[in-house]
């Protein structure tokens, strides 16, 4: 018997909006002190930053709005609809900030499309990732789930890694003054010819045989609806309690880093950024491995590992991290921090999607883990600086270690799902062929 071939198509449609996903994320957050004064009024520099970082704050209380919204419309109209939404919103709020007027032009008018801009994007994300990871799912051979899955946080790492590389170029190629008076606009433009181009790829993509039974069987008003995900309680808080620990670690050795490094361990900024994105880079092709990996030994014992790892190695790699003197140093403990989180990163999306039915499984995946990740990853860097300026910055190791601890127990206690059938062929499968022990 032939061994089930991964889509290629489906895997690369269904993950690349990620990509271009979290390149937005990134150069909005990254280039905000370049075009911070185009926005706001002229004489206070942290007031200008505090109304720009205001701004991107309401794009993580967007997402579990964009969770629902769009989880509802994936289990409504398709996987193929939500995920040609998402990447639509995607380009229309990039542009939006690309072309955005300045204060001077119109006043208060272009910090109004900055926020239209930051919510569309907000709704985006929260939608992308439960599309995303549904339709990865449920488009792959039951055999290769975890691996093809796993591309989902290849491609946002890439995103990221995209937008810092630009960053870098515009930095080494442009003067200060021409990145603050139209450079900044660079990466928006750019952001929405890519969202452009995956939508044409995403066009093309077919529906997952999943749904296409699904849509047959199910009324369109059960479909999607927070009254049938209430009948899913369990898996719902299994979503948020498994992401606690996951989200909070990722952020930590992802997005704080550089800072913590810089701040903390005293490494020069550029010191900080090239071991954060050496890191980054091989955490990204560390996915697949692990995904893989979970496609014959299971989901489990690789939640577990990394359970285990981040509740007791995040205090004694995040205290030697902040006493770390060279490049060399930094990215061995960084890395070390990222081999831990692959054990999360690499298969969480493929595990929630395997908790629920076909006809509530965006909605399933998207709003409790958009939650999790607006109560849990979207603060720890503010959870981390308010330790710092508390003077206890070792109380925040302490709290990763504590929600790592708390989604251990899960991993500990849930069932696990790389056996279960998605489709009518694969149960019908199941059934001819005795369960993998």
């Amino acid at each position: 018997m032939s061994k089930p071939r991964v889509p290629w198509k489906a895997v690369i449609g269904g993950s690349v909006g990620n990509l271009v996903e979290w390149y937005d994320w990134f150069v909005y957050s990254s280039f905000a002190i370049y075009f911070a004064a185009s926005f706001f009024p002229k004489g206070n520099d942290t007031a200008q930053l505090l109304n720009t970082a205001g701004i991107f704050a309401v794009g993580f209380f967007m997402r579990p709005v964009g969770g629902w919204l769009l989880g509802r419309y994936a289990d409504r109209k398709g996987r193929k609809a939500a995920l040609t939404l998402t990447v639509t919103l995607m380009s229309a709020s990039a542009l939006l900030i690309a072309i955005a007027p300045t204060y001077e032009a119109v006043g208060y008018f272009g910090a109004v499309v900055l926020l239209v801009a930051r919510l569309l994007q907000g709704l985006s994300v929260g939608g992308e990732y439960a599309a995303s990871a549904t339709y990865l799912t449920e488009a792959t051979p039951q055999g290769k789930r975890g691996f093809a899955s796993s591309f989902q946080y290849v491609s946002m790492t890439a995103g990221q890694l995209v937008g810092l590389g630009l960053q870098i170029i515009l930095q080494n190629s442009m003067a200060e003054e021409a990145l603050k008076s139209y450079g900044w606009r660079i990466p928006f433009v750019i952001g929405a010819l890519a969202a452009a181009v995956v939508f044409w790829l995403r066009r093309n993509l077919l529906e997952t045989e999943a749904y296409d039974e699904e849509e047959g069987e199910t009324e369109t008003g059960k479909r999607g609806s927070i009254a049938q995900l209430l009948t899913h309680k369990k898996e719902a808080l299994l979503v948020i309690a498994l992401t606690m620990g996951g989200t909070v670690a990722y952020y930590t050795y992802t997005t704080y880093l550089t800072k913590y490094l810089a701040n903390t361990a005293g490494l020069p900024k550029e010191t900080a950024t090239l071991v954060s994105f050496t890191a980054l880079f091989i955490f990204m092709l560390l996915q697949p491995l692990a995904g893989g990996l979970s496609d014959r030994i299971g989901r489990r014992p690789l939640l577990i590992t990394f359970g285990i790892g981040s509740m007791l190695g995040t205090v004694p790699l995040m205290t030697a991290l902040s006493s770390v003197s060279g490049f060399a140093g930094a990215l061995i403990l960084s890395l070390i921090g990222l081999i831990i989180i692959t054990g999360y990163t690499s298969i969480n999306a493929v595990v929630k999607a395997e908790l629920f039915p076909t006809h509530v499984r965006a909605l399933g995946v998207a709003l409790p883990y958009a939650i999790a990740n607006a109560l849990f990853g979207g603060t720890a860097e503010y959870v981390a600086l308010w330790f710092k300026d508390a003077g206890i910055e070792s109380g925040f190791y302490w709290y990763v270690s504590g929600c790592a601890a708390v989604s251990l127990i899960v991993y500990l206690t849930m069932r696990e799902t790389r056996d279960v059938a998605l489709s009518r062929s694969e149960r019908e499968a199941a059934e001819a062929v005795p369960a993998r022990l």
